[in-house]
């Protein structure tokens, strides 16, 4: 693991948000390996970069349009943590950012997420081979 791991990590987050951001599916997919597995915040479960890519493509063209991904990295991210299993695999933990709808000022507390995504090294890149979603879930008035 080098000096800037952390930073190459980061960029690949930030390059996951821009994707995203540009609505552009092939770029959004071509972050994850080849037989990536893929949870959405409600269950639904894509394998591979192929069907990463059919899948958000169907969002990017349709419910999620000009939708923007809310990016928790860099010194602003508070509810990141990165713990590396091996110096070329690492788990990767978000939380509070998610997907902001078009047409709407700011991410609403219903659209937060909390994201692990499992990255591996190869050649000095980081890429996606696990992503799971989940909507964050905000504690209420105890019973």
């Amino acid at each position: 693991m080098s000096a800037t791991t952390p930073d190459l990590i980061d960029h690949t987050l930030a390059r996951m948000a821009a994707a995203w951001n540009a609505g552009d599916a092939a770029a959004y997919a071509a972050l994850f390996t080849a037989d990536a597995t893929y949870v959405a915040f409600n269950g639904q479960m894509m394998r591979g970069r192929a069907a990463i890519e059919d899948g958000h493509r169907w969002l990017f063209e349709g419910p999620l349009r000009s939708s923007r991904m809310t990016h928790s990295a860099g010194p602003a991210a508070a509810e990141r943590h990165v713990r590396f299993i091996r110096p070329d695999v690492a788990l990767v933990h978000t939380a509070g950012g998610g997907v902001q709808l078009a047409g709407t000022a700011e991410l609403t507390p219903d659209r937060e997420s909390v994201v692990s995504l499992v990255l591996v090294e190869d050649d000095g890149s980081w890429w996606i081979a696990a992503f799971q979603n989940t909507r964050r879930q905000h504690a209420g008035p105890k019973p």
